[in-house]
């Protein structure tokens, strides 16, 4: 059984973390800190816009910063010609 996950990752989605900053409902001056983690497509992101749009509808904090960061894990692997062979016996 292959995970969805697996099948996002092939399909393009990569490994998305927001650092999100929000005020506390009872204490506008502080900040507090939340990391959410998904499988999102970039540059677009629809999966992070439709939680931050949740955040926005449903949540008392109101949001300060979003700082998000995207890597694929899965791409085309690297190649590198070589030169020259040695063979040890």
């Amino acid at each position: 059984m292959v995970s969805k996950d697996f099948i996002r990752q092939m399909e393009g989605y990569g490994l998305t973390t927001a650092s999100i900053l929000y005020r506390m409902p009872d204490h506008p001056t502080f900040l507090q800190t939340y990391i959410w983690q998904a499988y999102d497509l970039a540059p677009e992101f629809p999966v992070l816009l439709e939680f931050l749009d949740f955040w926005q509808r449903e949540l008392a904090g109101p949001l300060y910063s979003v700082t998000v960061s995207h890597a694929q894990l899965i791409r085309p692997a690297e190649f590198m010609a070589v030169e020259g062979e040695i063979n040890i016996h």
